[in-house]
């Protein structure tokens, strides 16, 4: 299979689920190069071995201002020019309205409204013309999931973000979309601050709703990835991709 065959892709937060599922898969469909970040040095070591030759990573700490403005030397180190982004790093903390403080807003907004924009930005030199930006966004945007107003409404700001820099970008044939997985059998989903016995209720709700009566597993958005970084879609520019497994409010 090839149909990344020439390409260099760079992918945040891509030493594991998602991410790291999509390494694997731009790999297979004969990308020449892979550079993933994440704020974990041993976990992308450990990516790395795992992706095999073709595979670098950069440390990027996609909260910090100082990484993200290093971050485009860090990739001219290793390739002078990419084809693909996908900016899949990101955070899922979840409160209640009343719950909500300042510092849990501005974490949230930090990492996934601030941290696109500017690793974007700093990245944008380096794209080639016809290159192919993608954002991780989130079927919850089209939900009402109790206690993620401040995660979705960071994860809805990308909407606006994908159809400017679409306009923006147009002139060097650069596309932008995202894709909105629904709940994704990742390590992320362990991290949102529920107990176990909330996790399970969690899961046993969303299967009951969603049409395919399952979690998404990695490999599964990371061939979505694969399909708004090919020219498969080609004609596909400012849209959202949403793969929730046709999940109903009913």
């Amino acid at each position: 299979m090839s149909k990344l065959q020439g390409k260099t892709a760079l992918i945040t937060g891509g030493n594991s689920g998602i991410g790291l599922a999509t390494a694997k898969e731009f790999l297979a469909q004969g990308a020449d190069q892979v550079i993933i970040t994440g704020r974990n040095q041993q976990a992308l070591d450990l990516a790395v071995q795992e992706l095999g030759d073709k595979a670098q990573s950069i440390l990027c700490d996609s909260t910090q201002m100082t990484h993200i403005r290093q971050l485009a030397e860090a990739v001219k180190a290793l390739t002078p020019s990419l084809d693909i982004i996908y900016i899949n790093a990101g955070i899922s903390e979840f409160a209640p309205l009343e719950h909500i403080t300042e510092d849990h807003y501005d974490h949230v907004f930090g990492t996934n409204v601030k941290g696109v924009v500017f690793t974007v930005q700093q990245l944008l030199p380096l794209l080639n013309e016809g290159a192919s930006i993608i954002l991780c966004s989130t079927a919850g945007v089209q939900k009402g999931f109790p206690g993620a107003s401040v995660y979705v409404a960071s994860k809805a700001a990308l909407a606006g973000f994908i159809r400017i820099w679409a306009t923006e970008l147009a002139g060097r044939k650069i596309r932008v979309n995202s894709i909105s997985p629904g709940f994704t059998n990742t390590p992320l989903f362990d991290k949102v601050g529920l107990s176990e016995e909330q996790k399970q209720g969690a899961m046993e709700l969303y299967n009951s709703k969603v049409l395919m009566g399952r979690f998404a597993l990695p490999d599964e958005i990371a061939k979505s990835v694969t399909y708004l970084a090919s020219n498969d879609s080609s004609y596909v520019t400012g849209t959202d991709l949403l793969v929730d497994g046709g999940y109903k409010l009913t």
